[in-house]
């Protein structure tokens, strides 16, 4: 390829001479060419959708000169004549070039194609240009695609480093406009400056993708030692060039000597590298509070970016397909760094040393401990998946931690099982095969059965190719001075290895394999002075519940843990009930700040069974109140109704300046899900009785509300991504004293110009009505929230400040006209649409029906300022059924306003695009 750099257009033109060599058994009569740059194309992309899904607006909402395309595609054959091609209509980021002669097996063809590549801005995947100058180009030309199983591999770009290309050889020049700067995992040939623009020469053999780095600044850095040349620019100021260097080369060295020594002369290790890919954890530690030294810092983030690198650019593996294989030896790799070098680091590094916080377990766990923690994460929500499915299957969450995490402590899991290091040289055997042929999982699996002296077809059934958790517990202990005898409960029924321990004062005495497990068994090991003995005891084997894995053997059963308070948050700890205690701060009008106490059993991981009690006192009434609530959650694995919550919750707290309200609710919640774990469509019904007690008021004119009973059932059906959001609520209530019957349909469109739709349409309905009150009517502008499920901050108040705070229920109009209410029946609309940025017109029309009274025709419209969808919102009237309400007085008290203030609420909008 001759390539030129144009850094005003950002773009670079190309041309390329491409020699096709069919090394396969089949007859070709067309080629496929990955180009991953016509995912940055548009706004309907499959990269675009992958954003839209994981809640990413940038690339929707960015600028057409930062997006990135190819144009200007000319193909001819060796006979010079101009060849067709077409994008595949299921796979558009390939294109397939129609042969006017067929490739015959062991025959060569050569192509000369030219284009135009659009560079996009890097602030979409941290690939293209950036503001500072800077350019990282990975996967930016037209390359052959992996030839497999008789086609080729077609996939597309979905920012997921996995472009399956064939293995070619290379040969580059590339200019750029002096004084910029070049850096690449090829090897430079030469270097010379003409007409103002450097020249580099590059080549490399049998490489799979390559990296061009190109900057104004130098930042790059050469490392070089025996075996190869590093080329890094990964940041740390706080290290001295000696620092690095010896960091590198350690390892490098490693690496060698566990992989086997790296196939190129060259390869990059860039902070662009990293973060696409950090060490998550570290990463969100401001330097300035980092609790590991700063070279320890620079080691494990120049580990895990070499590991990644090392082993893209060398495993001739499908990297979409197979991406188990990748992230499970980068891991395992990493641990086994850990203990060799740094066995004695935590989790949370210097902080373990201070005396103030080594009750935690969250600041006392092993370093390597935090890999299966992170796994338990997603296996505890239900929502962990197969470490064999495709890469393009997975969860956020999982494709960049969980699954990644899991891989490695599987592999590190069967090393321990095997033993005698099968696995370690198992891998090494698979890497070289990998150096001189294309390669995928069953040859890591038949490696690895060749080398095993035990069975383990189990973990590629079990571990590898099935979501199948992994929980064993102790069944009928019985023990003597010199011996222990125990049976085993396999409470999931996944048959995989497990370690039983003996421990006395923290020492191992004994260590036993329980292999393939079978019912009924029952084991006898010696007992060599054990106090107690443990399942799993180092957390070898990747099971999600360890809080069962132990029995004492002391002369009497002790089968309750201690409790152990901790303040905030912590990670679960198998040997404590923990209660966390953290404080808390509300706001409402009658209570003004309501200062508190929340204690819960909730760790980082979940639990079938939680309390959450959470006492407060008032700062302006000096009284008591408070909120608690206790749910058992059971999860199906194996069913699209993933999760069942039972729920029992209580509120006490003042509804009016002088009178409070005490709710109870039993509850059931039915949560399914689709088979494709990334679809964002969400189902759930609830059923619930709520059951309210409200102390009379003189504040409030309603009668006959003090105490009442409502039954609830509601079907919720969401499908929310950040371009689109389809909602369908179904609503059924029944009183003794009336029924009623609601529909919601909720729908939100960002456009590909940037304007947004927002439609809302409600219907309800009474099935009887018999009360005497407007208190259970259908509120047109503000409902009364009789069922207390609002964060209304003043619900009492019918004038000032928060009686114009908006919820989304009911008919949800802005104005307030002179019927709110309906007791028969109401129908709204409720609309919006961009006018510029975040500022939108809205509308709302409706009907609505009072008893012996005829329907009435509602309207009103104003200005919207959608600073954050449903979390803080203004609405200033215009034009309704009042006249001109922007010219009427006191037109500041018509103003409306949406403001969630709820910590959980605000979390789910960071935490969304992981889950």
């Amino acid at each position: 390829m001759i390539v030129e750099l144009d850094n005003e257009k950002k773009s670079l033109t190309v041309l390329q001479e491409l020699t096709f060599y069919n090394q396969t058994n089949d007859t070709l009569t067309n080629i496929v060419l990955n180009d991953w740059i016509n995912g940055y194309s548009s706004k309907n992309t499959p990269l675009a959708k992958r954003f839209s899904d994981e809640f990413e607006r940038g690339f929707h909402l960015a600028k057409e000169k930062d997006r990135g395309r190819t144009s200007n595609i000319t193909i001819l054959d060796q006979n010079k004549t101009f060849l067709t091609w077409e994008r595949d209509e299921n796979y558009p980021d390939v294109i397939q070039i129609r042969l006017r002669e067929k490739i015959l097996p062991n025959q060569k063809m050569t192509f000369t194609l030219t284009y135009l590549v659009k560079i996009p801005k890097d602030e979409f995947t941290k690939y293209g240009f950036g503001s500072d100058g800077k350019m990282n180009l990975k996967d930016f030309f037209l390359i052959p695609a992996r030839y497999e199983n008789n086609d080729f591999v077609k996939y597309d770009n979905l920012n997921l480093d996995d472009c399956a290309n064939s293995i070619s050889d290379y040969d580059i020049e590339v200019k750029i406009p002096v004084p910029m700067d070049l850096n690449s995992d090829l090897n430079e040939i030469g270097k010379t400056t003409k007409n103002n623009l450097n020249h580099y020469s590059l080549s490399g053999k049998n490489r799979l993708s390559f990296s061009l780095f190109i900057d104004d600044k130098k930042e790059f850095s050469v490392y070089k030692n025996s075996e190869i040349a590093v080329i890094s620019n990964l940041r740390d100021n706080r290290l001295t060039d000696i620092q690095r260097a010896f960091v590198i080369d350690k390892i490098v060295s490693y690496v060698s000597e566990n992989l086997g020594k790296y196939p190129h002369e060259k390869i990059t290790v860039s902070q662009t590298d990293y973060d696409r890919n950090p060490f998550y954890g570290l990463n969100q530690l401001p330097l300035f509070i980092s609790p590991f030294p700063d070279e320890f810092l620079y080691e494990i983030k120049f580990l895990k970016t070499y590991l990644n690198n090392y082993l893209h650019t060398t495993l001739q593996l499908d990297p979409r397909k197979d991406n188990w294989i990748y992230d499970g030896i980068q891991v395992y790799i990493m641990m086994k760094y850990i203990e060799e070098f740094h066995p004695d680091t935590k989790m949370m590094g210097n902080v373990a040393k201070l005396k103030l916080l080594k009750s935690y377990n969250l600041v006392s766990l092993d370093f390597n401990g935090q890999y299966s923690y992170f796994y338990m994460l997603m296996a505890r929500k239900n929502l962990d998946q197969p470490l064999g499915d495709p890469k393009n299957s997975l969860i956020k969450f999982n494709e960049k931690i969980a699954s990644k995490y899991r891989a490695g402590l599987s592999l590190k899991y069967l090393d321990n099982y095997l033993e005698n290091e099968v696995v370690q040289k198992s891998i090494r055997q698979f890497i070289t095969k990998n150096k001189i042929q294309q390669t995928n999982r069953k040859d890591f699996k038949t490696i690895l059965i060749q080398n095993s002296p035990k069975k383990i077809n189990w973990f590629f059934d079990k571990i590898i190719d099935s979501r199948d958790a992994i929980d064993y517990k102790f069944d009928n202990v019985t023990r003597t001075k010199d011996s222990v005898s125990f049976s085993l409960k396999n409470k999931t029924e996944t048959n995989v290895p497990v370690s039983v321990y003996g421990i006395k004062d923290k020492n191992v005495v004994f260590k036993q394999w329980i292999d393939v497990f079978q019912k009924d068994s029952v084991y006898i090991v010696a007992r060599n002075n054990a106090e107690k003995i443990v399942i799993n005891y180092k957390n070898e084997v990747p099971e999600i519940n360890l809080r069962n894995n132990w029995h004492s053997l002391r002369g009497f059963k002790l089968n309750n843990r201690p409790i152990k308070f901790n303040f905030m948050k912590d990670l679960e700890d198998p040997y404590y009930n923990q209660i966390l205690y953290v404080p808390t701060l509300e706001y409402n009008l009658y209570d003004g700040f309501l200062l508190g106490f929340r204690f819960h059993n909730k760790t980082i991981l979940d639990k079938p069974f939680i309390f959450d009690v959470n006492p407060t006192i008032s700062t302006k009434t000096a009284t008591f109140s408070g909120k608690g609530s206790v749910y058992y959650n059971q999860y199906n694995r194996e069913s699209n109704l993933y999760n069942i919550r039972y729920l029992l919750s209580g509120h006490y707290l003042q509804y009016a300046p002088d009178a409070y309200y005490t709710k109870l609710t039993p509850a059931v919640i039915f949560n399914i899900r689709p088979d494709d774990f990334r679809n964002n469509r969400k189902e759930a019904f609830i059923i619930k009785e709520v059951l309210v007690n409200k102390e009379k008021s003189e504040f409030t004119a309603t009668e006959n509300t003090e105490n009442y009973n409502v039954f609830n059932a509601k079907y919720i059906n969401t499908k929310t991504e950040s371009t689109h959001h389809f909602n369908i609520l179904g609503d059924f209530q029944y009183s003794n004293d009336f029924g009623k019957l609601a529909s919601e349909i909720q729908y939100r469109k960002l456009f590909d110009n940037n304007k947004q739709l927002n439609l809302r349409l409600f219907a309800g309905t009474f099935l009887y009505n018999n009360t005497d009150t407007d208190y259970f009517d259908f509120g047109l502008d503000r409902p009364s929230d009789y069922l207390f499920e609002s964060d209304y901050y003043g619900r009492s108040e019918t004038t000032g400040f928060f009686s114009q705070q908006s919820i989304i229920a009911d008919g949800f109009f802005k104005s307030k006209l002179e019927t709110r209410t309906a007791n028969r029946w109401m129908v709204t609309t409720n609309a919006s649409y961009s006018i510029w940025n975040w500022v939108e017109a809205y509308g709302d029309i409706g009907l609505i029906k009072n008893k012996n009274v005829s329907p009435k025709f509602v309207y009103d419209s104003g200005i919207r300022l959608n600073l954050l969808t449903d979390y803080f919102e203004l609405y200033f009237p215009i034009y309704s059924g009042n006249g001109w309400e922007i010219a009427q007085p006191n037109y500041a008290e018509k103003i409306r306003f949406i403001i969630a203030f709820s910590p959980n609420t605000l979390i789910s909008l960071f935490t969304r695009k992981w889950f």
